[in-house]
C-alpha cells in the first residue's frame, strides 16, 4: 500500500466532493422529478408533452453527452450574454461542481418523474375521500394524505434512483471536477499503478452505495411499521 502514500488526502477530499454532488443533485432530482411527475398528472396538454419530452430526451441520451453539452452549451451561452453587455469579456467559465450536479440530477430526475407519476396514481383514492370527509382542504389532503402515501410507494425505486445518483458523479470527472475518479487519474500518471488506483475508487463508491442502501431499507421498514400501526 506503500504506493498510495501521499494520495490519501486527496481521495479524502474527493470522497467529500462526491458527497457534496450528491446532495446538491438529489434535491435537484427530486425537485425535477416532482415537477415533471405534476405536469404529467396535470390536465395541461402542453405541460404533459412538455413533461414527456423531458423525460424521452434525458432517459433517451447518454449521460457523459449530456454532461458536455450542459457544460459546454451554457458556457457558450453566458459567454453570449455577457458579451451583450461587455464585448471585452472572451468566455465566461461554468464551475464544473454545477454544470456536472445540474447534468446529473436533470437525468435521475427524468427517472423519478416516473417513478413519482406512478406512486401518485397508486395513491389510495379512499384515504383522498376520507380526507375530503373530514373537512381537509386540498392543500392539507397533499401534504399529509398524498405525500406520505406516495413516498411509501415510490422509496424501493427512488433508492436505486439514489444509488445512480451517485454511480453518475463520477462521470463529471470528465469536465475537470476534482473528485475521486478525478484523484486516480492524477495518481496514476505519478505512479503508473492503475489497478490499485481505480480500486480506491471502486471501495470509495461502495462505501457509499452501502449506506444509501442500508437507509433506504431503514426508512422502508419504518415506513411499513408506521402503516401497520395505524392499521
Amino acid at each position: 500500500m506503500e504506493v498510495l502514500n501521499g494520495w490519501w488526502d486527496d481521495y479524502f477530499w474527493g470522497a467529500i466532493i462526491v458527497a457534496e454532488v450528491f446532495i446538491a443533485s438529489l434535491f435537484l432530482m427530486i425537485l425535477f422529478g416532482l415537477i415533471g411527475a405534476g405536469a404529467k398528472l396535470s390536465g395541461n396538454r402542453l405541460a404533459q408533452k412538455t413533461a414527456s419530452a423531458y423525460t424521452v430526451i434525458f432517459r433517451g441520451t447518454p449521460e457523459i453527452l449530456v454532461i458536455l453539452l450542459l457544460y459546454y452549451g451554457s458556457a457558450i451561452t453566458l459567454t453570449a450574454i455577457a458579451q451583450i453587455f461587455n464585448p471585452e469579456i472572451r468566455f465566461v467559465d461554468v464551475p464544473p461542481f454545477w454544470a456536472g450536479t445540474i447534468a446529473i440530477s436533470l437525468i435521475v430526475g427524468s427517472y423519478a418523474t416516473e417513478t413519482f407519476r406512478g406512486a401518485f396514481l397508486g395513491v389510495n383514492p379512499g384515504s383522498i375521500e376520507a380526507a375530503r370527509a373530514l373537512g381537509m382542504s386540498t392543500l392539507q389532503t397533499f401534504i399529509y394524505i398524498r405525500i406520505p402515501e406516495m413516498w411509501r410507494i415510490a422509496l424501493p425505486p427512488f433508492g436505486n434512483h439514489m444509488l445512480s445518483l451517485t454511480k453518475d458523479t463520477a462521470l463529471i470527472s470528465i469536465i475537470g471536477l476534482n473528485e475521486t475518479l478525478f484523484v486516480a487519474k492524477q495518481a496514476i500518471t505519478v505512479t503508473g499503478k492503475p489497478f490499485t488506483m481505480y480500486i480506491v475508487v471502486g471501495v470509495i463508491y461502495l462505501g457509499f452505495s452501502t449506506i444509501i442502501t442500508l437507509s433506504v431499507m431503514g426508512i422502508e421498514k419504518f415506513g411499513n411499521r408506521t402503516t401497520v400501526g395505524t392499521r
